[in-house]
């Protein structure tokens, strides 16, 4: 019957009532070690953060953030090699490559000079490195810089 369950014999101990005096066997630093915050009454907690006495992480680090420049312009870039692989010979704006999905976003676009360009483009667009202007001429097309939506 449930009520005369009981635990295997040797199961189950009492527990060790320490700080009961030395003969108790938990008695004088009741198992708390020797001096220090651990062993007094009430002072166990710590601050959450708290390392030891070292300055906390918190507090070494940088107090305040840098800043982010309010007319920074965020161009999408566009190198010379998706126009190669992408695009077929000819005049493009931005709208047009928009249209031909190799700018994928509403941002000023810049073109870099990564890859090689082979066939004639005729480019405006609101920025490009110098690199990509002179691949661009030497392949015998040219680049207008426009100053729209800055």
């Amino acid at each position: 019957m449930l009520h005369t369950l009981k635990p295997a014999h040797g199961s189950t101990h009492k527990r060790k009532r320490v700080a009961r005096g030395n003969s108790g066997g938990g008695g004088t630093t009741a198992g708390r070690g020797t001096k220090g915050q651990d062993a007094r009454a009430g002072r166990g907690k710590r601050k959450k953060g708290f390392e030891g006495g070292q300055v906390p992480l918190i507090r070494r680090q940088p107090k305040l953030g840098g800043f982010r420049r309010e007319r920074k312009i965020q161009y999408e870039i566009i190198t010379l090699e998706v126009l190669e692989r992408k695009l077929e010979a000819g005049t493009y704006d931005a709208v047009a490559l928009r249209r031909h999905k190799v700018a994928r976003t509403d941002r000023p676009l810049k073109i870099l000079s990564t890859g090689s360009v082979t066939k004639k483009f005729d480019l405006s667009v609101h920025a490009a490195s110098r690199s990509a202007k002179d691949a661009l001429a030497k392949a015998g097309g040219s680049l207008r810089i426009v100053r729209e939506r800055l």
